[in-house]
């Protein structure tokens, strides 16, 4: 409709403000409406054309009446009888209620409204109580003049409350649009350009940030500015919303309108460059504010100060604090607290001392931020003494401690195994009246997760929720961890579904842990699926996905797919790490696919990678078991030459491929070697030597070990027993055998001898 009107009156001049109800000269026409331009002229309206100019105006805003006569309201208007009944509250008046009957009446408050400018409280008055009224609705015009109105009469709050309801309630017109009502009612009184910076305030306090930025550019044209504070509140929001390229251009747009910048426009400008990580840009703000003579103020120094730190440039940091204190800009307590932070952060705590110690020589006392500071690190280095003496001491001097300060207690007892000490802490942070916040929520239920104890977690969980706490990614990935860890994969899922129904999208980490409890449940199937739903998101898998779920395809005997995904992460740019070749060795190996496993492992040194003890422990074990010793005694040497200490996986891989092809003595040489390397046989090796010696003939030797087993509180299997009794029996020795036989009844392996029938045992 608005297009309409210009395309009929003209653009700007012809706006429509004023209904006037007086013909002009010359005129002798009584029974039409004139429509008086903002320039004076008139222009002769009908009224049915003027009935359906309403229409339009009026289309989203009120339903159209019938009752009253247009050409008969200059009879019953005056503005005595009208602030009367306003004034008074008399709404049931006849001549008032008439009036409003009308589908005119839209059109006719405006002129209402301009009537009762002088008494800016009535027109107010009368604009609330026309809102209240069933069906109706005011104009856009309407609006913007009592705007004006108030704005005139310093009346800046209704005028705000006005333009804000305007913009919150218009349905079709844009802001440009409501602009330009605004601009062609200026007129109705001179309230001077206030009322469009207030206008351009209320945009950005509603959070149209673009519309505001596109406001300017027309105040600009019509050179009309915002006050530098408005242009600051704008630039402000830009900032927090993350919108670079936004800020960065309205600062340029307001620079170059002539809107003077002041120190708090390049506080927060520089505030937005460090948290942002670009330095440079905030650096050469720093010095460009400083040619234009706007002095650097505390909270320029101090934003400088901690984005410097928070990136390890702690030099630069303190450099700054010099130049501040030679610019007679006196460091306060945020200033010592930021760089103690970032010393603490880079884990140079002696030198945070020294600033502590700087603090107070200079008449300022830590404050809870210092201390809850300081406990954090000590937490974070294990330092836990000095931690809970900063505790006792903040507390020595009046100073209550925070959900921060508890957190980082709370946390580093958790990670250090101390349950109960942790708990406490959280029962005194309730009892100190400190409210859990988000982050005390998670590392609660992180810790208990990591116990084990997921009835707990679940029960603190259930406990956030009820208090309003919103939870986050986070807390739902310490939960399925959790519920993994407990071999629960049915309540992980369930947690990832409520997850989505929250609308929190699940990131890489929370894929990968999935995918990798799956993989760990041999449900390769479910956790291939999952992966390809998280790339239809657009998440990238990185090297330890991929790595699980090769591992996976490997142990389910999918050698082809493993690979497949092997040359799918190189294609990606992921480069395979030592775990990845890990999983990949030992797939091949356990497959037999000894050969291809070798020649990976000559790769590696290739792809820029140094095997671990991890890697040679899977090809030795690999190579034993499919009897290539030779191979495997070469690489036990050249693991041993590169200071490489072998474990017990590795020594019982050797003995049991050496026994396979009947060397005793070497397996027996290694099995001493075990003992004089202060490591204790455990139940496989026990199970390697007794088997392989049985079946060598070596019975005694074979004995002995299942003796020593025994002794030191090792159950053997049926799988021990079986190849001793099946030996004996082949050497003649029934005593011995049924001996055996009795041994396995009373250690409740068999029922019984009549019903034992000797195992075959597969070496």
């Amino acid at each position: 409709m608005l297009l309409f009107l210009r395309s009929l009156f003209g653009r700007r001049s012809h706006r429509v403000s004023v209904f006037s109800l007086t013909p002009p000269k010359g005129s002798n026409n009584n029974n039409h409406i004139y429509l008086c331009s903002l320039n004076g002229s008139s222009q002769l309206v009908s009224p049915f054309f003027l009935t359906c100019i309403s229409n339009f105006l009026c289309f989203f805003r009120c339903p159209i009446g019938t009752e009253a006569s247009f050409d008969k309201f200059g009879e019953v208007f005056d503005r005595r009888w009208v602030s009367e009944i306003v004034r008074e509250g008399r709404w049931d008046d006849a001549r008032i209620v008439n009036l409003f009957s009308s589908g005119l009446a839209p059109v006719w408050v405006p002129r209402i409204l301009v009537a009762l400018k002088e008494d800016p409280p009535l027109a107010l008055k009368l604009f609330k109580w026309a809102k209240t009224r069933v069906g109706f609705c005011h104009t856009t015009e309407s609006y913007c003049l009592l705007a004006h109105i108030l704005f005139c009469c310093r009346m800046y709050a209704d005028a705000h409350d006005i333009l804000k309801d305007l913009v919150t309630s218009t349905q079709v017109l844009l802001v440009c649009d409501l602009f330009d009502v605004l601009w062609s009612t200026r007129n109705v009184c001179v309230s001077g350009y206030g009322v469009f910076d207030a206008f351009f305030s209320v945009l950005v306090e509603l959070g149209m940030l673009e519309e505001a930025s596109d406001c300017f550019l027309r105040m600009k044209r019509l050179r009309v500015l915002p006050k530098v504070r408005s242009c600051n509140y704008l630039l402000q929001r830009l900032s927090k919303t993350g919108k670079s390229e936004l800020s960065r251009k309205f600062f340029r747009d307001m620079v170059l309108a002539g809107v003077p910048a002041s120190v708090f426009t390049y506080n927060i400008l520089i505030d937005y460059m460090c948290k942002e990580g670009d330095l440079k840009t905030a650096g050469i703000l720093f010095e460009q504010m400083k040619k234009m003579c706007i002095m650097p103020d505390i909270v320029t120094y101090n934003t400088l100060i901690d984005g410097h730190g928070k990136l390890g440039h702690l030099d630069t940091s303190v450099s700054i604090v010099d130049e501040m204190k030679a610019a007679g800009c006196d460091p306060d307590v945020v200033t010592y607290n930021a760089l103690i932070n970032c010393f603490c952060k880079y884990e140079r705590i002696s030198e945070a001392f020294k600033i502590l110690h700087e603090m107070k020589e200079s008449g300022l006392k830590p404050n809870v931020v210092t201390y809850s500071t300081f406990i954090d690190a000590f937490c974070k280095e294990g330092m836990m003494q000095e931690a809970i003496k900063f505790f006792v001491d903040m507390r020595r001097i009046g100073l209550m401690p925070n959900e921060f300060t508890y957190t980082s207690l709370i946390d580093a007892n958790f990670k250090g195994g101390h349950l109960d000490d942790a708990l406490k802490l959280v029962k005194e942070m309730l009892q100190a009246g400190v409210e859990l916040n988000i982050v005390t929520y998670t590392t609660i239920v992180d810790g208990l997760c990591d116990e084990g104890r997921m009835k707990e977690a679940g029960e603190v969980f259930k406990a956030m929720l009820k208090a309003g706490v919103a939870p986050n990614r986070q807390i739902f990935t310490a939960l399925v961890h959790g519920y993994i860890k407990a071999k629960n994969m049915e309540n992980a899922m369930d947690i990832l579904n409520e997850m989505k129904g929250k609308s929190i999208e699940p990131d890489l980490v929370m894929y990968g842990t999935i995918i990798w409890g799956l993989c760990n449940q041999e449900k390769v199937d479910e956790a291939k699926t999952l992966f390809n739903e998280m790339k239809a998101c657009g998440i990238e898998a990185n090297h330890f996905v991929y790595t699980n779920l090769i591992d996976a395809y490997f142990k389910a005997g999918k050698a082809t797919l493993a690979l497949n995904l092997l040359q799918e992460m190189q294609e990606k740019g992921i480069n395979p790490t030592v775990v990845t070749y890990c999983a990949l060795i030992d797939g091949l190996c356990k497959l037999g696919l000894v050969n291809e496993a070798i020649r990976h492992f000559r790769m590696l040194r290739d792809m820029g990678l140094e095997p671990n003890f991890v890697v040679y422990t899977a090809l030795i074990d690999g190579l034993c078991k499919n009897k290539c010793m030779e191979k495997a005694r070469e690489l036990f040497d050249e693991m041993l030459n590169k200071g490489m200490l072998p474990d017990k996986t590795a020594y019982t891989s050797l003995i049991d491929g050496n026994l396979k092809v009947g060397n005793t003595q070497e397996a027996l040489d290694l099995q001493k070697r075990i003992v004089e390397n202060g490591m204790e046989l455990d139940p496989v090796a026990y199970t390697s030597l007794i088997v392989g010696l049985s079946k060598c003939g070596q019975m005694r030797q074979a004995r002995n070990f299942l003796g020593e087993m025994i002794a030191k509180g090792m159950l053997p299997d049926v799988a021990v027993y079986s190849s001793l009794v099946r030996m004996y029996y082949e050497l003649g020795n029934v005593d011995e055998a049924l001996e055996l036989q009795n041994e396995m009844v009373e250690k409740g392996l068999i029922g019984g001898i009549s019903d034992y029938a000797v195992l075959h045992v597969q070496t």
